[in-house]
């Protein structure tokens, strides 16, 4: 993954960050360039190798792609915009 504008064999999406994954990031939202044909599941994987405490995250995440809740196979477009939600809890 880069941060740099995507070209013919690449797509640029915007990915929004919330709770754990915000904290451990340092930041709310992240431009990223990514192959076509990239998953959501991918984005996840890349995320979590950079940074291993999360793994136990992994299976509890689900994923908003463009306002829609969405599968971990669902392939990314040039545009889009990602959401990892983490289980939050609060009262």
């Amino acid at each position: 993954m880069t941060n740099s504008p995507a070209t013919e064999n690449a797509i640029c999406i915007t990915l929004k960050l919330f709770a754990i994954y915000q904290e451990t990031l340092g930041v709310p939202e992240k431009t990223l360039t990514l192959p076509a044909g990239t998953t959501v599941e991918e984005v996840l994987n890349q995320i979590i190798q950079e940074n291993p405490t999360l793994t136990k995250w992994r299976e509890l995440t689900r994923f908003g792609l463009n306002l829609q809740f969405v599968v971990a196979d669902t392939t990314l477009s040039d545009g889009d915009e990602l959401v990892l939600i983490p289980p939050v809890s609060g009262g």
